[in-house]
């Protein structure tokens, strides 16, 4: 489904909150070639209002409520029951590795929160055209990320250490240093990659399995991540990129 100058393009919003749900509808609202088809807090409410009225745009929020399917598991979800419907992702934390695996997920842009509004509605319109978005600044930065991880790239330019060999679960390289989790969060999420429990890491750090245990989810939660075999999978990527 290709969006044409000839027709309004259908757009669905998805955010858990108020405020900028309602501020972007409205913002939205007043292109002449946008029709915003619905504005939903859960991703179960999108779900449902897309087997009823598809849409040609499904703008998402990288980040749900605790209690939703969100990140990468909802773009996964969307690509399969949606196939027609392309996916453009917003999100407060933009950092390079979190557009790379959004995008190997099925997106076909992502806009950062902190960019302006006219950049957003740039973004629709590259999608609706066939073509995927990020902006300049997040092209060069995913150029580095695949020059780093590309051997065959890497050998043409300065040289630089040797990846580790993989014989055992990854560790402190990747997803745990991802700069919109707390240094608690990436202290938790290092000591899971290295193969540790919750209980193991409570110990560690003389912390109550509770409060690990939050700290683990919450890192989850901003990761996109669901169980501890997709973090391992997600960081196996990442690496791969």
């Amino acid at each position: 489904m290709t969006w044409t100058l000839a027709s309004a393009m259908r757009i669905a919003l998805l955010d858990d909150h108020a405020v900028v749900r309602y501020g972007l509808a409205k913002r939205l609202a007043e292109e002449p070639d946008f029709e915003v088809v619905g504005a939903f807090a859960t991703s179960k409410e999108l779900m449902t209002a897309l087997r009823a009225s598809p849409a040609d745009l499904l703008l998402i929020d990288y980040s749900l409520g605790s209690n939703d399917i969100d990140g990468l598991n909802l773009i996964r979800a969307l690509r399969v029951r949606f196939p027609r419907s392309k996916i453009l992702v917003t999100s407060a934390h933009s950092s390079a590795a979190t557009v790379a695996m959004a995008m190997k997920a099925g997106a076909r842009g992502f806009v950062g929160k902190s960019q302006e509004l006219d950049e957003l509605i740039q973004a629709i319109r590259t999608i609706g055209l066939g073509r995927e978005y990020h902006n300049a600044a997040m092209t060069r930065e995913l150029a580095a990320m695949q020059q780093v991880a590309d051997p065959a790239v890497r050998g043409k330019t300065e040289a630089r250490p040797a990846r580790r060999a993989r014989t055992s679960p990854p560790s402190s390289d990747s997803l745990s240093d991802m700069p919109n989790l707390s240094p608690r969060e990436r202290e938790v999420l290092r000591c899971c990659l290295d193969g540790l429990s919750v209980t193991d890491i409570a110990d560690k750090f003389a912390r109550s399995v509770k409060t690990i245990s939050g700290q683990k989810q919450s890192a989850f939660r901003k990761l996109g991540v669901r169980s501890d075999n997709e973090l391992f999978k997600i960081e196996y990527q990442i690496k791969d990129l």
